[in-house]
């Protein structure tokens, strides 16, 4: 966990500021693929997943350093070989677990965070699911255990092969000549994100596009047709923690509402969107049928509500960086306590984000959480061992976001905005 988090602590700004740069690089081209409140829950989203995977919040049901141990035909050293060999191993892991969370109902909902921006930038690179609770797929990385490849390798090259596929989240760099027929691109990827009928579950591939053109998934981007992005039951909603789950509500609910046993249970592993026979008429659901004639969800926004959207995001990136810094010495239970505020953080401005008038509750939760943790430890998990008055500086910001949101929700909101804009 700990190692995790000062790697996390590196990417993070390095990723900022190439979100940064896009946004610049689009004003100044007239063609700005990233409004801000959109790249706010995309951060926000990758901040939800970062927070699960340094708490260690997820299930592996077989372990790659146990299946090392038992089916290994002999034994490799770290060296360049291993590195390689994980890496190649582990970009068709990706493929197929890619795949399947494309075409199995069940391993949808964990993907569908990541699809859920009507946007494509490098923001929406982030939007990485929390729903991912347990890894089943563990077994496609048997050719690296039966060549012996060290666990430490693959724990190591894991983290950058996920790096590795941010760059080419972006409308800005076109086709690439020859690397088109080796490594995924922009191009490529932006097939994968599309929902027009022509391009839906193409395009698995992380690394190597070859995968998709050896399995029979590949599409090249045509000239003709422009990708539209997002997913086809759009989420409507800022909130990527509702997202995460929004999939598997719709499950259950189908499957308690089905009338045969058979569809209770095979609902689950159908391709993905399958429903029950006539449900689509009994329970209906917000469908895009025309890719190019549909509202984007909340393009229009006012300026206030999008600047302070822009600096909750920040200083709970700041919140994070702490956490990810000082695990250890933060230490168990903490920081699970510490996380869980996190979650709520996110969880209440992004209600806010979607104009809801919940978010005052939840923002007057999080403050609660907040006071109850400095008046319990008497102090901001040893932050003002660092920080001098860093309690009252912590529940000064908090006061001030709680009137915020007061303020948004029982003025703003029902003020008439003369010039909503989109940022």
């Amino acid at each position: 966990m700990e190692e995790y988090g000062k790697i996390l602590i590196i990417a993070t700004p390095v990723f900022l500021v190439l979100i940064i740069i896009e946004k610049i690089y689009g004003i100044y081209k007239k063609d700005d693929t990233a409004p801000l409140i959109d790249s706010v829950s995309s951060i926000s989203s990758g901040i939800t997943n970062s927070v699960k995977d340094v708490l260690g919040l997820s299930l592996t049901f077989i372990s790659y350093e146990w299946m090392v141990s038992k089916i290994a035909i002999f034994h490799q050293e770290a060296n360049v070989l291993s590195y390689c060999i994980a890496f190649f191993v582990i970009d068709f892991y990706g493929y197929w677990s890619h795949r399947w969370a494309h075409q199995i109902n069940l391993f949808w909902n964990k993907h569908a965070i990541h699809h859920s921006s009507e946007e494509f930038n490098l923001a929406c690179a982030l939007r990485q699911p929390i729903a991912s609770l347990v890894n089943l797929f563990t077994f496609l990385l048997i050719p690296a255990a039966l060549l012996g490849v060290p666990a430490t390798v693959i724990a190591i090259t894991l983290p950058l092969h996920l790096f590795l596929q941010f760059w080419y989240h972006t409308k800005h760099i076109k086709k690439m000549g020859f690397l088109e027929h080796i490594l995924v691109t922009p191009s490529h990827h932006r097939v994968h994100h599309a929902i027009n009928p022509e391009y839906l579950d193409k395009n698995h591939s992380q690394i190597f596009i070859f995968w998709d053109k050896l399995f029979g998934t590949f599409q090249a981007e045509l000239d003709d047709v422009p990708p539209v992005f997002g997913i086809t039951r759009p989420a409507n909603t800022w909130n990527p923690i509702r997202i995460n789950f929004q999939h598997l509500a719709l499950l259950i609910s189908d499957a308690w509402r089905a009338e045969r046993w058979q569809d209770k249970f095979t609902i689950w592993f159908k391709p993905t969107g399958w429903r029950p026979e006539n449900f689509e008429e009994k329970y209906p659901v917000n469908k895009i049928e025309n890719v190019f004639d549909f509202d984007k969800y909340g393009t229009q926004n006012s300026p206030q509500l999008i600047y302070w959207s822009v600096t909750q995001v920040l200083i709970t990136l700041l919140f994070v960086t702490y956490l990810f810094d000082n695990i250890a010495k933060i230490g168990l239970p903490n920081i699970f306590i510490y996380g869980f505020f996190i979650l709520i953080t996110i969880y209440s401005y992004t209600e806010l984000m979607d104009k809801s008038k919940y978010a005052i509750l939840w923002e007057g939760f999080r403050f609660l959480i907040a006071a109850g943790i400095i008046a319990y430890y008497g102090d901001w998990f040893g932050l003002s061992n660092t920080i001098p008055f860093s309690n009252y500086i912590i529940l000064g910001y908090l006061s001030i976001s709680l009137l915020t949101t007061i303020f948004f929700v029982t003025t703003h909101f029902k003020t008439p905005q003369n010039q909503p804009i989109n940022l």
